[in-house]
């Protein structure tokens, strides 16, 4: 009868290098094997040599997103420096519950980042620029103002 599976975390070490080998879900540093994701370890023995040592995770565990992976947000509230969402899929995976995330708004796109939010600002001095709809100001250096936003 096989020991019952062992619940690890990332960075959890699992045992020395010379007892085992690495296999999914672990890495090999300083001469111990190390669990690289949260899930049950395994250890199974195969043709007499040493045991693989592995990490799986659970198929009912949360996915969790990862740097570069490409998610589906609702915007929970917006300000002049960022937007918090709600992050509910990972590519196409729906999420069981749901991860709060923040974008900043230099980070949303390289070009006419002051369309992201709000519409375009309009420069009003040489160190304020205002949104035309909402009246709200941003202080900013201004290279060139306009004579027709000067405020008076």
């Amino acid at each position: 009868m096989a020991p019952p599976a062992r619940y690890c975390v990332p960075g959890e070490r699992l045992c020395s290098a010379e007892e085992a080998t690495a296999g999914t879900g672990t890495y090999t540093r300083h001469g111990f094997i190390f669990s690289s994701l949260a899930g049950c370890m395994e250890k199974k023995s195969e043709d007499g040599g040493l045991p693989v040592v592995s990490v799986v995770r659970d198929a009912e565990s949360q996915l969790l997103p990862d740097v570069g992976a490409v998610v589906t947000c609702k915007v929970c509230s917006i300000n002049s420096r960022f937007a918090k969402v709600h992050i509910l899929y990972i590519g196409s995976v729906p999420l069981k519950s749901t991860f709060r995330g923040t974008i900043r708004r230099e980070d949303i796109r390289a070009t006419e980042k002051d369309k992201v939010i709000g519409v375009q600002m309009v420069p009003i001095s040489w160190c304020e620029m205002q949104c035309p709809r909402t009246h709200t100001k941003d202080f900013r250096k201004v290279a060139r103002v306009q004579p027709q936003f000067l405020q008076t």
